[in-house]
């Protein structure tokens, strides 16, 4: 059985804690990162806006950065306490570039979406390496209060 989350008890007996995952730079290890994420944040008020930020930014990751070429990959950092989460991914930088995508128009939205749902947001680095990382914020809701 999984332990639970550390994010799920309350906030007086909370540790903060910055776990950190490197992965291949591929696809499918987007939704690896989407379940790294889960599992330390349990059932955070934040955890469903959280997600979907590391999602898009992990997609960046894999599809504009120099982390897309072979052997590559990107990390991500999590940062979370009682009315926060704050979710890093760091990748191989390059010049930002619009891959070549499907032309069926669901593309280049990703950090509309996380500015959208992010408290504060941002991209530091560059040609040798970039961190997009955003931070969701609000307050506890203790969802495990009635769990002995």
């Amino acid at each position: 059985m999984a332990e639970p989350s550390v994010f799920s008890r309350p906030a007086a007996t909370l540790p903060l804690r910055t776990p950190e995952r490197t992965f291949a730079a591929v696809p499918s290890q987007v939704s690896h990162a989407r379940q790294f994420l889960a599992d330390l944040v349990g059932s955070h008020e934040l955890a469903d806006d959280a997600t979907i930020c590391l999602s898009d930014m992990t997609t960046n990751a894999v599809i504009h950065s120099d982390s897309r070429n072979p052997g590559r990959t990107f990390g991500v950092r999590v940062t979370a306490g009682a009315d926060f989460i704050r979710v890093e991914v760091t990748d191989a930088g390059g010049v930002w570039g619009r891959a070549e995508l499907p032309g069926d128009g669901l593309w280049g939205r990703g950090l509309a979406i996380v500015a959208a749902l992010a408290t504060s947001w941002g991209v530091t680095g560059g040609i040798s390496d970039r961190t997009a990382w955003c931070e969701v914020r609000g307050t506890w809701a203790n969802a495990a209060s009635d769990v002995s």
